[in-house]
């Protein structure tokens, strides 16, 4: 097993909602197939760790050894044909494939999505409003006549689902057959049905389309009126089915339908006895009952509406007869969009389209939330909830109360008024309230209640969404719950979605199935299976680079460790992974390394504060010599000598990236950590500054803006806050190592609880200084190193402290 292999959570967040989710260690390990090494393999120690694995259209993997000295870092051997010979046709399709993708996110309007038979066919019973006698959209009946099966069925052609395909089939043959048209195709609809009735029993009702239990039993009467006799005696999932919808019409608050706005409006056309004067009143302002067409077409039926009648007429003329189960999505396509490209690791390709959707969404942001579609007086927690976590994580100012309106009694739900939970809606819910501000107890209860929720979904086996069927949707539950938000760097959480992640194979369920092909299409996976590819090769190069250059400096002979490098490197990688960052990821690295070899050094060898003096002034004065070329650093191989060295190299390598001379600012950055561990006893190591150090590290070798280069930037206000809070939050976490190394095996609760509430409240506030803008404010990019830097050691100090024996 390897690194996060064996992360886990806790079977409930704990008794402080504020306290930082530390993984347990009594609860099944994530699903790993294909990621991590065989069963077979060695258990990880200091001596073996993943890096990375490269990701092909085969399954086969093959682990080669790539470190010296026998650390074994799992890979894929690389196939010639498809990279080494030819890289140019990789970047080739890379730029195709980001041109293609480029292209959807710029044509977005009102949503991309698949035709419903279903509704299409309600439409298509609607009579001519003059009165003529003949059918109001015979573009309607054209699509269903030209959209049948082979085997006799309507429904989604890819993905066979007898709810699906049993109520689409029997809407289209009361059509067909209403209007006496294609005798032969409503008798071949019929025989299916027929022959395919029965496979109800064997459906799952988690899966079960919107208002199946009310819309089906309704058209099997409008079925007999036309004398076409569906086998109901003989089903017991059609009994069912009634007297689930005779429950369900019992419980309709039937005063409150007509008053306020609710999600039955969204199912109007399986409801008898309605009162049309008053539901007019509620119509959306697009002129649709909850943006459905077949409900709209039912009040038009019913009513004559003039506004139902231009909803309907639009959408016909725009999908060429036919019409969704639900439109527009605008919300939901852009929401769902942008969470994929970033959870597949592409999204830096397409900042400026992300930042339109993100901009969209926020133009119809309301105190209440928001639905799959603008305008709506119906709101919902998933859209809700994505909305929240990435219009938050996009430094715009929502606010979480928005979440009381769907918590009632600690109990967080779906729609307003409503009491049932979908695991996709708690999943997103337990996403978004991972950021969480100080003080957001309304996030804290959120969190509990839908990690508890997810827990025993996942505990029973029953991580089925009535929303979605997905690839591996318990594979992204687990995932959430296993993997802290703090602690799930960028390329970690890429790595897994990449298996999970369906492409065009993945479904989603409204009324009936339907598809979101700017959400879930293989365009996207085969761009992003592309870009980790590229990236790991440069990664493995870099690493080799790290290797090369540990061994010249001779680092080992001064205690370096195999598994301390690895792990440098790893962090910096997972954490900042995109190719054109390659100067800061190795910087980083180095500075870590060089850290970590100086104070184990210092140490191991128990020298003196004296010791430690000499060292810090022979860096101070050392590094204005110069030699007989010029340069400016002695060449002795001593550990101060590698220091100054690496301080130049890494300062002409970012002057040759970005044009600007970083060297002072970065010497003085190490000056500065260095008289910081001069004056710390050897008991205050953890308080040495080091995180300021590789903050300042990112933000030079970056070659960020002349603020970032100067004192000005060490000086601002909101620099200090996040100075001041990471070097806390890296603080305590050296604390919680510290007690988990002494106390073994000993739980959270058992090694200082306050520690971890206190993690939780540092990073909290941390995350509010990152994601807020204020006035004269930092630029992102420095404020967000602070964040990648103490994500990068909670991962460090929880995660890989429970993975890896720690040396002494």
């Amino acid at each position: 097993m390897s690194l996060l292999a064996s992360l886990r959570s806790p079977s409930s967040p704990g008794p402080l909602p504020a306290a930082l989710h530390i993984p347990a260690t009594n609860t099944l390990p994530l699903p790993t197939a294909g990621v991590f090494p065989p069963r077979n393999l060695p258990p990880v120690t200091s001596r073996s760790l993943l890096l990375y694995h490269a990701i092909h259209g085969g399954r086969t993997r093959e682990y080669i050894d790539v470190i010296e000295s026998g650390v074994a870092v799992p890979v894929i051997e690389w196939k010639k044909k498809n990279v080494e010979n030819d890289r140019n046709k990789i970047s080739d399709k890379i730029r195709e494939l980001v041109g293609v993708i480029r292209s959807m996110l710029r044509s977005m309007d009102d949503g991309e999505i698949s035709v419903s038979a279903y509704d299409t066919a309600w439409v298509a019973l609607v009579e001519d409003i003059d009165g003529g006698g003949a059918p109001q959209f015979p573009s309607s009946l054209d699509w269903i006549s030209n959209n049948q099966h082979d085997d006799g069925s309507w429904g989604d052609r890819d993905t066979f689902s007898a709810h699906d395909r049993i109520i689409n089939t029997l809407a289209c043959v009361v059509a067909l057959r209403y209007w006496k048209l294609h005798p032969h195709k409503s008798d071949k609809g019929i025989s299916f049905i027929r022959e395919n009735i029965n496979k109800l029993e064997d459906e799952n009702e988690e899966q079960m389309p919107i208002g199946f239990e009310v819309a089906l039993p309704s058209l099997i009467e409008i079925a007999k009126s036309l004398s076409i006799h569906i086998p109901c005696h003989n089903s017991p999932a059609l009994q069912h089915i009634h007297a689930r919808r005779d429950l369900k019409l019992q419980r309709i608050p039937w005063d409150i339908m007509h008053q306020v706005p609710t999600t039955l409006l969204h199912s109007l056309e399986g409801m008898p006895a309605l009162d049309w004067q008053k539901l007019l009143k509620l119509q959306c302002a697009d002129g649709s009952f909850l943006f459905s067409p077949s409900s709209t077409a039912f009040a038009l039926h019913q009513t004559k509406d003039q506004n139902c009648l231009n909803y309907l007429l639009n959408h016909v003329q725009k999908f060429n007869g036919g019409v969704p189960n639900v439109y527009p999505v605008d919300l939901f396509e852009r929401l769902w969009a942008v969470d994929r490209l970033q959870r597949l690791g592409i999204s830096r390709y397409f900042q400026h389209e992300i930042d339109e959707c993100i901009d969209y969404v926020h133009r119809y942001w309301t105190s209440r939330g928001i639905c799959w579609a603008r305008n709506s007086e119906v709101q919902d927690i998933d859209d809700t909830a994505m909305g929240f976590r990435l219009l938050r994580l996009h430094g715009y100012q929502v606010s979480a109360d928005v979440f009381k309106h769907f918590e009632n009694g600690g109990e967080f739900f779906c729609f307003v008024g409503q009491s049932d939970q979908a695991v996709t809606g708690m999943y997103n819910l337990y996403r978004a309230s991972h950021l969480m501000f100080p003080g957001e107890d309304i996030l804290a209860d959120a969190r509990n209640f839908s990690a508890n929720f997810l827990q025993e979904k996942r505990a029973s086996n029953e991580l089925l969404d009535k929303w979605i069927i997905a690839k591996d949707l318990p594979g992204e539950v687990g995932y959430a719950l296993d993997v802290p938000w703090y602690a799930s760097l960028p390329r970690l959480e890429t790595r897994f979605f990449l298996e999970q992640y369906g492409g065009d194979d993945e479904v989603w369920i409204g009324k009936t199935l339907y598809r979101m092909p700017y959400v879930n299409n293989n365009t996207y996976l085969e761009l992003a299976k592309l870009d980790y590819n590229n990236c790991q090769a440069l990664h493995q190069q870099e690493w080799k680079s790290v290797q090369k250059w540990c061994r010249n400096c001779g680092l080992g002979e001064f205690g370096l460790s195999e598994r301390s490098l690895l792990l440098a490197y790893y962090i910096a990688a997972v954490s900042i992974f995109e190719p054109e960052k390659s100067g800061e990821r190795l910087a980083w690295a180095k500075t870590v390394i060089l850290v970590e070899t100086i104070v184990s050094h210092f140490d191991r060898q128990q020298l003196s504060r004296e010791q430690k003096r000499n060292f810090v002034n022979e860096f101070e004065h050392g590094h204005i010599v110069g030699d007989a070329n010029g340069g400016r650093y002695k060449t002795r191989k001593s550990l101060v000598g590698i220091l100054i060295r690496t301080v130049s190299e890494v300062s002409m390598e970012a002057g040759l990236a970005h044009g600007k001379d970083i060297y002072q600012e970065l010497n003085h950055a190490w000056q500065k950590w260095l008289r910081t561990w001069e004056e710390l006893g050897a008991d205050d190591t953890e308080q040495a500054g080091d995180a300021e150090l590789f903050v300042q590290t990112l933000n030079l070798s970056g070659g960020g803006s002349s603020r970032v280069l100067g004192e000005l930037l060490l000086s601002h206000p909101k620099y200090q806050q996040l100075r001041q809070v990471t070097t806390r939050v890296c603080h305590h976490l050296r604390l919680f190592q510290n007690r988990k190394v002494q106390e073994g095996k000993g739980c959270v609760s058992e090694m200082g609880g306050t520690t971890t509430v206190q993690i939780e409240s540092d990073m909290q506030e941390l995350v509010k200084l990152v994601l807020t803008q204020s006035s004269r404010d930092l630029d992102y990019s420095s404020k967000q190193n602070f964040l990648v830097v103490a994500r990068s050691f909670i991962t460090l100090h929880i995660v890989v402290v429970q993975e890896l024996s720690i040396p002494t």
